[in-house]
């Protein structure tokens, strides 16, 4: 099943089951996918790809809204966006340890042949897209940036 469709399904669950967290969220993930398949220049359809960037990047807004709550002393804010996010989560794929992010890193500066920092950006091209959905960008760069030194 697709992940549009699985949202779908999740939204007439969550009405049921009258949990309003579950619903408020689904139905943000609900509005960005439409807004992406209506979009002009889209083909009307959404892979499950374009669905898992989407959703990573919800999730990884509302964390950053959380830290921004938490730093103005408002937890109550927070642990609303906290929620949400482990919604977001439930369709993300398993992200990778650290471990295997490194070996997955080291693995792509071998074959890209990157020999230093002038290479970074050949390394972070193949590296994003590599390991989209598996691991955030921030600590893909920061590996890529610790094994390039």
């Amino acid at each position: 099943m697709k992940i549009f469709d699985e949202v779908n399904n999740g939204i007439k669950e969550a009405m049921k089951a009258r949990d309003k967290v579950r619903l408020e969220a689904l139905r943000g993930i609900k509005k960005v996918m439409l807004e992406a398949k209506t979009a002009e220049g889209s083909s009307g359809e959404l892979s499950d790809t374009d669905a898992v960037k989407i959703i990573t990047k919800l999730a990884k807004q509302g964390k950053d809204s959380a830290a921004i709550y938490k730093e103005q002393g408002r937890d109550d804010l927070a642990q609303a966006e906290l929620d949400q996010v482990a919604v977001f989560e439930t369709f993300l794929p398993e992200m990778m340890s650290d471990e295997e992010l490194e070996e997955a890193v080291k693995l792509i500066v071998e074959k890209t042949g990157a020999s230093g920092m002038k290479d970074m950006g050949k390394v972070m091209g193949v590296a994003t897209k590599e390991l989209a959905g598996k691991a955030d960008g921030k600590a893909i760069s920061e590996k890529v940036r610790s094994l390039l030194q």
